[in-house]
């Protein structure tokens, strides 16, 4: 606990002060921000900076040219801190008792420059270390240069106060029997999807992909004709070289990308999706070569039922028929079953490509019917499509199927 102080005890609200350390802890390692209170020359300053906790310290990250900086050399500089995370809308009946939920901290003290460079690049490292956890060794460390641009405050968590509101409404009974909603609105801070500065080429890291269910991870799944491994934008120039053909595009829903850029798109499209948790995409990778070849994925995932479906798959015309297809279903289905714990596979295809249905029926699916006007074309129209499975107690004869078939294939360049 922090023992209170005049400048930490409440005079109102009081059930909501708190001073558990750990409480404290917790609020500032979550928040990414917080604001810089001081004064200069007996005016108030306010200023957003960004802040990391090591131990019972909490470091603010500067400009060795900013005001605080500046005046924090010597004796240090009186400073006070507050980091806020705002947790829901309350909504009464009344509109004086609206509020919001939320968790705050404030710490009030001396902050002190630092000047040992070790002490700082510990800062600097904690504190990209916090944006992603292994970020320090997948990046450039500060050059001496850099670092003698960059200032540091650290400030000691001793006079510190936790103020929160959580629960739902509180209204007079007055207003109770009024006809307006009332209630809480939710909020938390989300990551959208990442978007690659120009010229990135490496592959998405793992502490920027969302944290999902083993059913939404693309694990890596390797065979000896195939590599499957998680979609990135940095598949889209040889992918769109591998489907660069017509009859490739011929039955699927979107239209054929004109160029890599819009292969990009196309991707960027499929991220979208895996970052809502409605599909998992794989680029299938050559074994032999190397090169990308095409794209498949999981769709419909329901891990709540023990089910999914396998599709969103193009293949460039020199891999049809190959063990590549068939090896890529066969890691998949593997993955699902025997991984995952599914019961229930399924597959769905535009009634006019026999060519699908038949690769569908070649792995041992069963068709189930029709499901008529159930997409949209690129052009328009209206497709039936047509629905096959596989279930769990039909999955070992479907896989000494499939081994024999790739058993007697020869892997492909």
């Amino acid at each position: 606990m922090y023992p209170p102080s005049d400048r930490t005890t409440a005079s109102r609200s009081r059930e909501r002060m708190s001073y558990d350390r750990a409480a404290a802890h917790a609020v500032l390692d979550e928040a990414y921000h917080c604001a810089l209170a001081f004064t200069v020359d007996g005016e108030p300053r306010v200023l957003p900076t960004l802040h990391v906790r090591i131990g019972d310290t909490l470091y603010l990250h500067g400009s060795t040219g900013s005001r605080p900086l500046l005046a924090a050399r010597g004796d240090g500089l009186r400073v006070c801190v507050a980091v806020t995370l705002l947790d829901g809308l309350v909504y009464a009946r009344s509109q004086f008792h609206h509020s919001a939920n939320y968790r705050s901290v404030v710490a009030h003290g001396t902050a002190r420059l630092v000047t040992d460079e070790r002490e700082r690049l510990a800062m600097l490292t904690a504190l990209v270390e916090k944006v992603g956890a292994g970020r320090s060794a997948d990046s450039r460390p500060p050059s001496r240069r850099e670092l003698a641009e960059t200032a540091v405050l650290a400030l000691p968590l001793r006079e510190v106060s936790v103020r929160a509101r959580t629960g739902g409404v509180s209204e007079d009974e007055a207003d109770l029997d009024l006809p307006h909603w009332a209630g809480v609105l939710p909020l938390r801070l989300t990551a959208g999807l990442p978007e690659p500065a120009a010229g990135v080429t490496a592959p998405l890291p793992a502490y920027l992909r969302a944290a999902r269910t083993p059913w939404h991870e693309p694990a890596v799944l390797r065979g000896e004709h195939v590599v499957l491994e998680p979609l990135d934008p940095s598949h889209a120039e040889q992918l769109y070289a591998a489907t660069a053909d017509p009859e490739v595009w011929q039955h699927l829903g979107g239209r054929q990308p004109v160029d890599a850029t819009e292969m990009g798109e196309v991707i960027a499209a499929y991220l979208g999706a895996w970052h809502r948790g409605e599909r998992v995409s794989w680029a299938q990778r050559s074994a032999m070569t190397g090169a990308v070849v095409g794209t498949t994925s999981f769709y419909e995932i329901e891990p709540e039922r023990r089910s999914l479906a396998i599709g969103y798959t193009w293949l460039g015309r020199p891999w049809w028929r190959t063990g590549i297809n068939t090896e890529a279903k066969l890691l998949l289905l593997t993955r699902a079953f025997e991984e995952l714990g599914a019961l229930r596979v399924a597959w769905h295809t535009d009634i006019r490509n026999t060519r699908s249905q038949a690769a569908i029926e070649r792995l041992g699916a069963s068709r189930e019917g029709v499901l008529r006007m159930h997409r949209q074309r690129s052009d328009g129209s209206w497709r039936d499509t047509v629905q096959y499975s596989m279930t769990v107690d039909e999955w070992p004869n479907a896989q000494a199927s499939l081994r024999e078939r790739l058993r007697r294939t020869a892997p492909v360049a």
